[in-house]
């Protein structure tokens, strides 16, 4: 905000010192003596690599469903913030994800929000469904189901075990660029008694681990199918299937990724960090940083990637 005191008389400015002082006053920076450089030759991460257990998470879901209501908290879940200095949200820079759990009988309630969402199953049983815009989408184990922006949704677990999942959603990039909004369903719940099991919103474990095993190999060991391409503009989903003894190299590219590991186990190296992982855990690989995969038994992950954001701006490289 510009001030109403008088503008300083630059015309008497004798030396660098004093004109940068009454820069101060008028509320600019100069660009010549800038204490961090606005440009440089390569991206710079101030996100590092990590990775998260789900054993870990599941008992402390567990725990927290004893002492966490749905009445009061809008979702209970546990979020995978970047293990950096000052951060609690962010996974990635453009992404977040987040272990949630319903409990046997619970319903979440039904509301909506700018950013767009999806979630991949690890532990559920029939009946529990994800409302999304008046409809009952099952959920089972390896499932992945998309809320894309601004579509009610909301949980009703009607079976007898507790339901666990990974939440991701593009609300770190909803929230720097601005356009925030949310808002609950008129009923605490949406109401509906329509089950819809081929929900485009859906994509069946039963049916995409097939046709992944079915594709032909991109490179030795790996197969890759896209689930859902084009449906959410911010991030895509690719199943990713990683034989056993496979090793599986990435270069640095611009785009950030999370990694959910859906079936199988194995070990990886994130920039210099040392990873060993099993079913249900998340590995977060910002953009710019070199990973390598290695599948110590038949493995299949899902690779949640904001590639789609950066094409669309011209941004997406790959270092060669």
């Amino acid at each position: 905000m510009h001030s109403d005191t008088l503008t300083p008389d630059f015309e008497t400015t004798q030396n660098l010192d004093e004109l940068h002082l009454k820069l101060e006053e008028i509320n600019v920076k100069n660009g010549w003596n800038k204490p961090t450089p606005s440009l440089y030759p390569e991206p710079r991460q101030k996100y590092v690599p990590a990775h998260w257990r789900y054993a870990d998470a599941r008992a402390a879901l567990h725990a927290a469903g004893r002492l966490v209501g749905t009445e009061w908290a809008e979702r209970r879940n546990l979020i995978l913030a970047n293990p950096i200095e000052g951060n609690d949200y962010p996974t990635v820079t453009t992404m977040v994800a987040a272990y949630q759990m319903v409990k046997s009988g619970e319903k979440a309630r039904s509301h909506r929000h700018t950013p767009n969402a999806m979630r991949i199953i690890m532990e559920s049983t029939s009946p529990a469904y994800t409302i999304v815009s008046g409809v009952n989408v099952p959920m089972e184990p390896g499932d992945v189901l998309l809320t894309p922006n601004w579509h009610y949704h909301g949980h009703d677990n009607r079976s007898d075990t507790d339901a666990y999942w990974i939440d991701i959603l593009d609300a770190p990039t909803v929230q720097l660029l601005g356009p925030m909004f949310f808002e609950h369903h008129p009923d605490a719940v949406e109401k509906t008694e329509t089950v819809d099991p081929d929900s485009p919103m859906r994509f069946a474990f039963r049916d995409y681990r097939p046709q992944l095993l079915a594709q032909s190999e991109t490179v030795s060991g790996v197969r890759m199918l896209a689930l859902g391409e084009g449906m959410v503009e911010t991030f895509d989903r690719t199943a990713i299937g990683l034989a056993a003894g496979t090793v599986w190299k990435q270069p640095r590219k611009t785009a950030s990724d999370i990694l959910v590991v859906v079936e199988g186990g194995g070990a990886s190296s994130v920039g210099g960090h040392q990873f060993t992982w099993a079913r249900g855990d998340v590995i977060a690989v910002p953009s710019w940083i070199a990973q390598e995969h290695r599948a110590t038994q038949d493995a299949i992950l899902i690779r949640v990637s904001d590639t789609p954001l950066l094409q669309a701006l011209n941004w997406a490289r790959e270092e060669k």
